[in-house]
């Protein structure tokens, strides 16, 4: 396909897998904000969409090592880099369903290794900056971040499991900054994920062009090396911004209770050794995943107060998540990149297929058990296979052409029925006689009171 044709479909699919970052990541900055009440569930994912929004232009060294230092951009195509999206894309919305906070950093990271492999060979991955960017700081950041939020719980709590009443509110308060740093944090990080992604599309584009057509730069063109362009970063800001606006709450639950049941001491340890690890990081230009760090703190925090309270079962399903994360991505990518070479625009088009069809059947699945901003503080557990509750089960089933029942009329027992009568009567309360007092003890009658009822029993006859 011509690079005119393709790369205006590859930026759109970039920006969708930037809007599945902003979901699956919102969570990151707000989940322990929300869970301690610091937040209230909506507030918190519009602050943390502009926080992000902000942050996205704070920074493009983690952009630049995307586009040009995982990879080598001279061997690949806007195909290569379209199949490695897709690879993500089905890595993140899945493990969404099952409410795992994966790394979406590490989903495209792997999804672009395989893609590169099966078009350019080993020759097209560069593993020296794949283990010191990627690797070693997901290994060491979420250790730091759980060391630091370890030992901000224990100065908080001073040795004592439960802080005072003024503490907690002084620590939400404090909480409602942290949290938006956090999100900024995020924003510095993963908000450039995509625009490295969209700045390797327009250079590999840019080397095609050249090779077939000398001479003939588009406004989009880019030359390797070079930053984004300004309008990479405006739109790659405001797709992780509108993602991390729609919430993400199956994920948010699993940060804020699937691991631990924090206070807001708690949280702003957590908050405050994340935003510090991220930023590091960030400007260090490290490929990090803000997921590891704040999951690596949150467990910290629980460690320092309440250890036996962990809940190691949620734990260990997202370490297991957390190893899958690459090689599962890459699988994906590869295959979708394999479609796309031998198969050429069929195959490309399989590709778009496959995600449309895996993105509605995720949606149907995940509205069986559904998880919202209303609910999302009930419960620490995501369902997802689990049959969902009948409606009748749940709430009464209402009969849509009958007219509104009267105020007076609404707790009538046939109210709730499927096909429920619209002329009821209110039942009639049953009145019932008082009980007589029991009669007192004789010997703390009166002679007044004996008499008294002597005489109301009348002369006695022989």
């Amino acid at each position: 396909m011509p690079p005119e044709v393709i790369v205006p479909i590859v930026i759109v699919v970039a920006l969708i897998f930037d809007f599945t970052n902003g979901f699956h990541d919102s969570a990151n900055a707000m989940a322990t904000s929300v869970a301690t009440g610091a937040f209230k569930p909506k507030v918190a994912v519009l602050l943390a969409a502009i926080m992000n929004l902000i942050g996205a232009f704070l920074s493009t060294e983690v952009a630049k090592t995307i586009s040009s230092g995982i990879v080598n951009d001279s061997l690949v195509s806007p195909e290569t880099v379209f199949a490695a999206l897709v690879g993500a894309i089905i890595w993140n919305l899945l493990t969404w369903l099952f409410g795992l906070p994966s790394s979406s950093s590490h989903a495209i990271f792997g999804a672009l290794i395989g893609a590169v492999l099966v078009q350019a060979g080993l020759s097209g991955v560069h593993f020296d900056v794949i283990i010191s960017k990627i690797l070693l700081p997901a290994l060491v950041a979420p250790i730091v971040a759980g060391l630091a939020s370890y030992l901000g719980t224990k100065i908080a709590y001073h040795g004592d499991h439960n802080a005072p009443k003024g503490a907690k509110k002084r620590y939400r308060m404090a909480q409602r900054v942290s949290s938006l740093l956090v999100a900024l944090a995020h924003g510095t990080s993963d908000g450039q994920k995509t625009m490295g992604i969209i700045t390797l599309v327009l250079v590999a584009a840019t080397l095609t062009l050249d090779e077939n057509n000398p001479g003939a730069h588009p406004f989009w063109a880019q030359a390797p090396g070079t930053a984004p362009h300004w309008w990479v970063i405006l739109v790659a800001g405001v797709a992780i911004a509108l993602g991390t606006y729609s919430g993400g709450w199956r994920i948010m639950r699993t940060m804020g209770k699937g691991m631990a049941d924090i206070e807001s001491p708690q949280g702003f340890a957590a908050e405050t050794a994340s935003m510090a690890s991220i930023l590091a990081s960030s400007h260090l230009g490290f490929a990090l995943s803000t997921t590891h760090v704040v999951s690596g703190a949150v467990m910290g925090t629980g460690l320092a107060r309440t250890p036996g309270e962990v809940r190691w079962g949620t734990a260990g399903r997202m370490l297991v998540a957390w190893l899958l994360t690459l090689p599962a991505s890459a699988l994906v990518g590869a295959l979708a990149t394999w479609l796309a070479y031998h198969w050429g625009a069929t195959g490309f088009i399989i590709d778009l297929v496959i995600l449309v069809v895996f993105a509605i059947a995720v949606k149907i699945i995940a509205s069986r058990n559904h998880v919202s901003s209303e609910n999302v503080n009930e419960s620490s557990e995501v369902k997802v296979l689990a049959k969902a509750a009948l409606a009748h089960e749940t709430s009464p089933i209402r009969n849509p052409f009958a007219p509104p029942l009267p105020q007076k009329l609404a707790g009538h027992p046939m109210a709730t029925t499927p096909l429920r009568l619209t002329k009821l009567k209110k039942p009639k309360k049953k009145h019932r006689r008082e009980p007589l007092p029991p009669a007192p003890d004789s010997a703390s009658w009166s002679d007044g009171a004996v008499r008294q009822r002597q005489a109301s029993k009348g002369p006695k006859h022989d």
